[in-house]
C-alpha cells in the first residue's frame, strides 16, 4: 500500500516556475515508477511525466518537454515535478501516481493516486 500526498501548487503568472512535491508513505516506494498527470476543467486527465523506480529514466509529454523535469529522492520517499516557463494552458489539478508497470503514460497502469494539487497560471 502506498499513500501519496501532493503539495506545492498555487497561483503564478505566465513564465514563472513551480515545484510540486509528492510525499509517499510505505516502505515499498522505491519499487514504484512514479507518474504525474493533470486534469483541466472539462478535459480528460492527461499524462505529464514519469520517472522509473531508480530515477535513471524519465518520460514526458510533448507539451511539457523541455519545460518540466521530474526527479525523485527514494531516501525521502518523495518525487518532484519542476515546472518552468509555465503557461496558462498548464492550469490544471496535478496528480502524482505510483505504478509497478512500464506503461508510464497510461493512467490505467497506476495503482495509487494522490488527491491532487491545483496549479493556476495567469496570463
Amino acid at each position: 500500500q502506498v499513500q501519496l500526498v501532493e503539495s506545492g501548487g498555487g497561483l503564478v503568472q505566465a513564465g514563472d516556475s513551480l515545484r510540486l512535491s509528492c510525499a509517499a508513505s510505505g516502505h515499498t516506494f522505491s519499487q514504484y515508477g512514479m507518474g504525474w498527470f493533470r486534469q483541466a476543467p472539462g478535459k480528460e486527465r492527461e499524462f505529464v511525466g514519469a520517472i522509473t523506480w531508480s530515477g535513471h529514466n524519465t518520460y514526458y509529454a510533448d507539451s511539457v518537454k523541455g519545460r518540466f523535469t521530474t526527479s525523485r529522492d527514494n531516501a525521502k520517499n518523495t518525487v518532484f515535478l519542476q515546472m518552468n516557463s509555465l503557461q496558462p494552458e498548464d492550469t490544471a489539478v496535478y496528480y502524482c501516481a505510483a505504478t509497478l508497470q512500464a506503461a508510464f503514460s497510461q493512467a490505467w497502469a497506476y495503482d495509487y493516486w494522490g488527491q491532487g494539487t491545483q496549479v493556476t497560471v495567469s496570463s
